[in-house]
């Protein structure tokens, strides 16, 4: 009756241990997080000393296994008995690859010198001694169903149990901090829908918090731990998990070695044979537990892959829905009091996909309300395929038709792992971004359009536009200056630079800590060189007096439909589940961080 008490408090503990680590995800790991080192050392140190003692006392020659001959022999004399036992024995390294579940926040060589200096003399002591128990005692006389726990003495079987606790709890923090990145990578790539994103750490970066994906985990964790009341069935899902994640990464790594290390292709040939082969042998026989558990987490690997290819594919169509329905910057140039447009006072941001032409959400806007900004910025945010966007490589800025018009295009890049500002700061560093590009315009040859790449091969004497420049931090400090050259992609911008003379003028822009934003623009007048034409003056004090004004945020507000004539799984994705989706995510106002005072939203029907 005791062992069957025992058996039914297991799992009300191990809910209870899931819901209070899943309600300290907001408080962040770093307040907690200097206790994971010490506890998965002494977990470490640990079991590495259980191994080594039962190694002398039981059998001191088990360090024989280490040859693979006998893995040879023993798959020999069981036959298909010893493959089926190989998902049994797999789960020996299930728990290791824990510790590369933050791999985005550690080095490599610091991973590198963990695992096999560490980690790996750990385990195979631990598993060793294990074996060594096991080769004396066949039949465990004992109430413990794990082997480990009859092999550590009794004298400190519940400390160990403690310790192995603890290190459970951190490794599944890992796994979740782990999740959290990718899931954050994931939307900044445009593969998955838009989430909440808390930074809970202003010291340590990468440290982040998503609610609704915490509470999704914690919810689907309890779901497994009291459907399945097994180990055994959770060994399994687990087990077929972590071979499907080797065998995705063998593969990559085979064109890793091709695409970025420029090796032979023989070479990359001859290590997804070594290493795959082995892989599968593993993975059919996790396989074949299909039933007893490992259908979990192919179901749940369905269900996201379906969600993210649905919301990747559908940001596709409405790119391309939007290149094609762009207007044109003679349409904008048109416009004017003949046709009844007057310009107001402040700046209007119109957020776009596009990185040229006129988006359609604008000439909507312009078409049920027949006035804009005095100072209009059509503003694209792309996310580039890298981590980090220096900020001095970070806005790229030109001019929408001539200066007299006031109108730029300023494309934003960051990295799949920046952090990104709030609107007031993001505000004042974009203004301070055109007064430098005003600055840096004027000071070179009046009325020259530069050539620039949009989408494919139009150029600025069709468009209007002018070179994007990059504009950084220390333009204006002795540093060169660079435009932007090369092709524009849809999903992240390739550039490459050429340096320019750089410009030697300040210009000076304070932020006054009140309700009312004012900018100053201090120019030095003594030097012959700093001697600005009347046109650049007259351009920064409209701009600053544009931002006192006010900002607007326009941003339209999209619903998609599946076109006429499309397949029943066409429209089932986009009309029911790409639609559901977007219901249900944050907004791009609530993304970037728009005030509600500031938004003006344009409805819009994208027809894909």
């Amino acid at each position: 009756m005791s062992s069957k008490h025992h058996l039914y408090a297991v799992v009300p503990i191990t809910c209870f241990i899931l819901v209070c680590l899943f309600a300290l995800q907001h408080y962040g790991t770093h307040r907690i997080g200097f206790i994971f080192a010490p506890i998965v050392l002494a977990w470490l140190l640990c079991i590495s000393a259980l191994g080594l003692y039962n190694i002398l006392r039981w059998n001191p020659h088990v360090y024989q296994a280490l040859s693979p001959y006998y893995m040879y022999k023993f798959l020999k004399k069981t036959r298909k008995g010893g493959w089926m036992s190989l998902g049994g024995i797999l789960l020996c390294i299930t728990g290791s690859e824990a510790m590369f579940a933050d791999l985005g926040h550690f080095s490599y060589t610091a991973i590198q010198i963990a695992f096999t200096f560490l980690v790996y003399p750990a385990l195979i002591l631990a598993y060793m001694g294990q074996a060594a128990f096991l080769s004396k005692h066949h039949q465990l006389q004992s109430s413990y169903q794990v082997g480990f726990y009859a092999s550590v003495p009794v004298v400190v079987r519940w400390p160990v149990l403690i310790i192995a606790i603890l290190a459970s709890v951190v490794g599944s923090q890992a796994i979740i901090s782990g999740t959290f990145s990718i899931i954050n990578q994931s939307q900044s790539l445009g593969c998955f829908p838009r989430v909440k994103v808390v930074h809970t750490s202003d010291k340590v970066h990468g440290q982040i918090y998503i609610p609704e994906i915490n509470w999704m985990l914690m919810i689907l964790c309890i779901a497994v731990a009291v459907g399945f009341r097994d180990t055994k069935h959770m060994g399994n899902a687990s087990g077929l998990a972590v071979m499907t994640v080797m065998i995705v990464t063998t593969c990559l790594t085979s064109l890793v070695i091709i695409l970025c290390w420029r090796k032979p292709p023989i070479l990359a040939l001859a290590f997804l044979l070594f290493f795959g082969s082995i892989e599968i042998l593993y993975f059919s026989a996790s396989l074949i537990k299909f039933l007893e558990g490992a259908w979990l987490p192919i179901l749940l690997a369905l269900i996201l892959m379906t969600v993210m290819f649905v919301w990747h594919y559908t940001t596709i169509k409405k790119y391309e829905f939007d290149l094609h329905n762009k207007v044109s910057l003679e349409w904008l140039l048109a416009l004017g009091p003949s046709l009844g447009i007057s310009r107001v006072p402040g700046i209007g941001i119109v957020y776009t996909n596009l990185i040229s032409g006129i988006p359609a959400n604008f000439s909507r806007f312009v078409t049920n309300l027949p006035a804009f900004h005095r100072i209009l910025v059509f503003l694209c945010v792309k996310y580039v395929t890298v981590p980090y966007v220096p900020p001095d490589e970070r806005y790229l800025i030109g001019r929408v038709g001539p200066a007299t018009h006031r109108s730029y295009r300023c494309i934003v890049r960051y990295g799949y792992r920046d952090v990104h500002q709030d609107v007031n700061s993001f505000e004042t560093e974009l203004v301070e971004r055109l007064a430098e590009y005003i600055r840096l315009d004027g000071s070179q040859s009046p009325g020259i359009h530069e050539r620039i790449i949009e989408d494919g091969s139009r150029s600025a004497e069709s468009t209007g536009e002018c070179r994007l420049t990059v504009i950084g931090t220390m333009a204006f400090s002795g540093n060169p200056a660079f435009e932007m050259e090369g092709s524009v992609h849809p999903q992240s911008v390739s550039v490459g630079f050429r340096t320019v003379d750089s410009v030697t003028d300040m210009i000076e822009m304070e932020h006054v800590a009140s309700n009312e934003r004012r900018v100053r623009f201090a120019i030095d007048d003594d030097s012959e060189e700093t001697r600005p034409e009347m046109r650049i003056l007259e351009e920064l004090e409209e701009l600053g007096a544009a931002q006192q004004a006010g900002t607007a945020f326009i941003l339209g507000h999209t619903h998609v439909k599946a076109k006429q004539g499309s397949s029943i799984f066409k429209r089932a994705a986009i009309d029911i589940g790409y639609n559901f989706l977007r219901r249900n995510c944050r907004g791009p106002d609530v993304a970037l961080r728009v005030p509600p005072a500031s938004l003006l939203e344009v409805g819009m029907v994208y027809i894909v």
